[in-house]
């Protein structure tokens, strides 16, 4: 497969180290010490408190009885605690399984019992949602983050759980390329999730993939054997160097997205993570103009409501050097209206799923590096990628074609949670078939064509909703859009498209759906539009189509 050259005096493929995730904060400790790691309003934590604290909770885990083998759920949104229990659990041996706080009692009963959560870590008020399922789940212990201190009987209080354990690392001999580090669970924007199974190797390999790829970087051994990385990329590249980067998130810590770019990613590099407990565009600029941002990123509903904002276009943004999205596509209207906006910064999407811990592909971020729009930019370090034909079949496509993506490389899950069928038909001879429909360009470039699971069948023609998006979201007035298939009998299913338009716009139906259709062949025309005040995606980001499904008239 062609490729270009990698970035300026980068390898294509990287060492990486066998040392188990907690490294990585053991080294960033001692590396940025007292540089504030996580914000939150007025609550601060340095890099040596996160780590100190995070061998607490470790050692209270130990102390319970809980360390390799058990796995132990976080069920919390964004706050201080999360990195704290994240890496205490990986230090105690134990496997870290995320879950989503707005998930359905059901839906979190079910991942609670398929991953086998011994304990579950949850947040003040959640803990009442949790109760209600606690005789269906089999975790013998609840840790609850109450700043209140208030919580139910048999539960104990986050802060107090660990407060006088030793503030040391426990001795836990783990096998990295055989224990997991995480036990997380797909999106379930398309049925109920699986459970991904990641060992300590493919989290911390995926995280130096990113790392480097992104920042110019080589990974290293420090003096006391834990894994850092080295800047070897020049400034007049890669501006924003380590230990310098300052981000507003909101992406959510349980997504993949946000475990590996904005949580260990950060503390690899010693940047600043300033969190807020929801997304409100206004004081996310404002803090971003305050605090002298160095990046910004998210999936593209966050970059859609910022760019929504009056604000967006007054605001002192100066300081930001690059703009990284990833968990859905963005379209070409976007992306070319945020070069307008940020002409020195680099707009770079990137590629992954859960199956991949995060990442396999992502747009140079080297200022000379070559972006194009439309694609998600080029393998990562030590990953392949091949198009294969959607109907079936392992022999690639010529490039141009249109296909299935599948990725190989060493952050490949070993396989989903006790459904060895479905692992089966996921992963053949080491390619993880991702159900995504793409194309390689001549350049080893990748662009994402659609889901394949969104794909629509029209008289037997492939019609892919993502087309006639990016034509939607063209149209002057149209906020988002969104497409799916109606089922019907005599022609299989038709595009129906949902748009949320501008406030105060007088777009209307049947205007636009000729603007569109006049631009597609006509069996990809759409039949049916309507208008929404908002288009539904889950809390990574992701379009939620089966609610769009279920609004059918």
């Amino acid at each position: 497969m062609p490729i270009t050259a990698p970035p300026p005096g980068l390898p294509r493929s990287l060492d990486y180290p066998d040392v188990p995730v907690g490294s990585i904060l053991a080294a960033a400790s001692r590396r940025y010490g007292a540089r504030t790691a996580f914000a939150h309003g007025e609550h601060a934590l340095s890099f040596t408190e996160v780590y100190q604290a995070a061998c607490r909770f470790a050692n209270a885990l130990t102390d319970h009885g809980i360390g390799r083998g058990d796995t132990v759920a976080l069920h919390l949104p964004n706050c201080p605690a999360y990195p704290v229990a994240y890496y205490g659990t990986l230090l105690s041996g134990a496997t870290f399984s995320p879950a989503n706080p707005l998930l359905p009692p059901d839906d979190l009963a079910f991942q609670l019992t398929d991953c086998g959560a011994a304990v579950v870590v949850t947040y003040g008020p959640l803990s009442g949602g949790l109760a209600t399922v606690a005789d269906r789940i089999p975790a013998r212990l609840t840790v609850v983050v109450s700043p209140e201190g208030e919580i139910q009987a048999g539960q104990a209080e986050f802060a107090a759980f660990h407060a006088d354990r030793p503030d040391t690392r426990p001795h836990v001999a783990i096998d990295v390329r055989a224990d997991l580090a995480h036990l997380s669970y797909t999106g379930g924007t398309t049925g109920r999730s699986k459970g991904v199974q990641l060992p300590h190797r493919n989290v911390v390999t995926n995280t130096l993939q990113y790392v480097c790829w992104q920042s110019g970087a080589r990974p290293r051994l420090d003096e006391h054997g834990d894994v850092t990385v080295e800047q070897i990329g020049g400034a007049d590249e890669w501006p924003t160097r380590h230990g310098e980067g300052v981000v507003v998130n909101v992406t959510p810590w349980f997504h993949a997205m946000g475990t590996i770019s904005a949580l260990n990613a950060t503390v690899l590099t010693g940047t600043t993570v300033v969190l807020h407990d929801r997304f409100d565009p206004v004081r996310y600029l404002a803090d971003a103009e305050r605090l002298r941002v160095t990046s910004i990123g998210g999936a593209p509903a966050l970059f859609a409501a910022l760019m929504a904002c009056p604000e967006f276009a007054t605001a002192d943004l100066s300081s930001v050097r690059g703009l990284g999205s990833g968990a859905a596509p963005m379209s070409h209207e976007m992306i070319n209206a945020l070069r307008a906006r940020f002409p020195d910064a680099v707009i770079a999407e990137g590629y992954g799923m859960t199956e991949v811990t995060m990442a396999a592909t992502t747009a140079p971020t080297y200022r000379s590096g070559t972006r194009k729009v439309g694609s998600v930019g080029l393998p990562i370090p030590d990953t392949e990628i091949k198009i294969v034909a959607t109907e079936g079949g392992e022999e690639p496509l010529p490039t141009g074609e249109q296909g299935e993506i599948c990725v190989r490389g060493p952050q490949v899950m070993t396989g989903y949670r006790n459904r060895p069928e479905e692992t089966a038909a996921a992963l053949v001879d080491g390619w993880l078939h991702t159900g995504d429909v793409g194309v390689l360009d001549e350049d080893g470039y990748l662009s994402i064509v659609d889901r394949k699971k969104d794909m629509l069948l029209y008289k037997g023609y492939n019609v892919f909703p993502r087309e006639l998006e990016e034509l939607l979201a063209a149209h002057p007035g149209v906020v988002a859009a969104a497409v799916v298939g109606r089922p019907r009998d005599d022609v299989g299913e038709l595009p129906v498209a949902f748009v949320v338009k501008a406030p105060g716009d007088d777009l209307e139906a049947g205007a636009l759906l000729d603007a569109v259709n006049a631009r597609v062949l006509p069996y990809k025309r759409l039949r049916e539009l309507y208008f929404v005040d908002e288009i539904p995606v889950s809390a990574a980001g992701k379009v939620l189509k089966r609610k769009l499904r279920e609004q059918l008239p």
